[in-house]
């Protein structure tokens, strides 16, 4: 899954683009990063953000995979029965996404520059840790972008890496004090946080590595 903004000088995404060539053998990276997920498709838990995320929505609901990467999670989502959109600012990522899936919708964007939809979205989903390659000065603007995907009442989904462990190699930190302020900056309020996509309970006493974050777009944005 890859993000916008994303990254020292250079275009969007480039910060991603580093760390996937180092972490998933040169430029060829996308095709890697599929058969990862392709080796692990059978397990259990293959399909845990789905899943989750899926509690969340009505019948056909209409949602936006933000940084879909190569498509796993939206093509699961479109499997039953909801309408999805995949958007990721690298274009290897999204073709990949469309050799594997080609009736699915997949675009080619920087989730900070997304136009307002002609129908909006009731769920935006960030899987696969595509918030911490968002660049810091970029995140407000991004969220803000996110948000105006949603229809008032639409939920914003994220689950991204806290510390060091569960994230790949040469990725940034990002508080969650940080995401939260810049979610609340978008419109967007903290509804649930759960510290994986299984639902499991937050800890009270600390920070367990990974967040799942659910925020709803409570007020239409002016």
């Amino acid at each position: 899954m890859t993000p916008s903004g994303a990254g020292a000088p250079g275009e969007p995404g480039e910060l991603w683009r580093r760390v996937a060539r180092g972490s998933f053998g040169g430029d060829g990276y996308a095709g890697a990063y599929a058969e990862r997920f392709d080796a692990v498709a059978e397990r259990p838990d293959a399909h845990g953000e789905a899943d989750f995320v899926e509690t969340l929505l009505g019948p056909g609901a209409r949602v936006l995979d933000a940084g879909c990467g190569t498509g796993r999670v939206a093509a699961r989502l479109a499997s039953r029965g909801h309408t999805v959109t995949g958007v990721d600012v690298d274009p290897s990522m999204v073709e990949e996404a469309r050799r594997r899936w080609p009736g699915l919708e997949w675009r080619v964007a920087d989730l900070g520059a997304l136009p307002a939809p002609a129908t909006p979205y009731d769920l935006v989903v960030m899987a696969g840790n595509v918030v911490p390659f968002v660049e810091a000065a970029a995140l407000p603007a991004t969220m803000a972008a996110l948000a105006g995907q949603l229809a008032p009442g639409g939920l914003l989904v994220a689950g991204f890496g806290t510390d060091r462990d569960h994230l790949p190699s040469g990725t940034p930190l990002l508080p969650l004090a940080a995401y939260d302020e810049a979610c609340l900056a978008a419109g967007l309020a903290l509804v649930a946080r759960h510290a994986g996509w299984s639902g499991e309970p937050w800890p009270e006493d600390g920070d367990p590595g990974y967040a799942v974050s659910v925020h709803r777009r409570e007020d239409p944005l002016s």
